[in-house]
């Protein structure tokens, strides 16, 4: 049988809270469906998998129930839903195994994984990142940061709109590395405009102004 292999990841609201949604591939008529990361499993139409539920599968498409709200997935199409769903401008975060806050996000309307990091000035994008967005480093600010494998070459641009889960921040400042980066940065340029709760294992964002 023929897989259909893709890997990106999707996020919706179950519950008011942040679910990670991956399609791992179309096998047959069914999907193979990621959930907050775990490994794929094949999921039939009609069956539900963490509140999920498949609703169909074509050649080149899945359709998947949340919270009541049906949703298409396209391969090669990536999709970023609200990890808040009472408009409340807000986004509660939990840590994972490292103590890390990771979540899925977005930059011009494309999606982006980010990781929480106060340490950094801005927004930081990596180059597959920022190509695949649409942005154009030439267009930016040349200028050097340091990074932990020491000084690096970035320019500096403007983000028209970044969203993470409920919060959409527009004009932000960010940075484009000429190199890839494991996972893309949200820095203070974003996180300024914040108020911060951390409790324990969790981070709530609450939008400022």
């Amino acid at each position: 049988m023929h897989i259909t292999l893709l890997a990106f990841l999707c996020c919706f609201p179950v519950h008011a809270a942040a679910v990670d949604i991956g399609l791992a591939g179309i096998m047959g008529s069914r999907a193979m469906l990621m959930i907050n990361g775990s490994e794929p499993k094949a999921v039939a139409v009609g069956q539900s998998i963490e509140g999920i539920r498949l609703i169909s599968v074509s050649s080149d498409q899945v359709v998947v129930e949340v919270d009541g709200k049906k949703r298409p997935l396209r391969i090669g199409q990536h999709a970023v839903g609200s990890a808040s769903a009472d408009g409340s401008g807000k986004v509660i975060l939990t840590a994972d195994s490292r103590g890390h806050f990771v979540t899925n996000g977005a930059v011009n309307g494309v999606s982006v994984r980010f990781l929480v990091d106060t340490g950094a000035t801005m927004i930081s994008l990596g180059a597959s990142d920022a190509k695949r967005i649409g942005i154009d480093p030439s267009k930016g600010q040349r200028g050097m940061t340091n990074t932990a494998n020491g000084q690096a070459q970035v320019s500096m641009v403007k983000l028209d709109k970044v969203r993470v889960g409920d919060v959409t921040l527009h004009n932000v400042d960010g940075l484009v590395h000429q190199n890839d980066l494991p996972v893309a940065l949200l820095g203070m340029s974003f996180l300024n405009r914040m108020e911060m709760q951390r409790d324990g294992g969790t981070m709530t964002l609450k939008k400022q102004y």
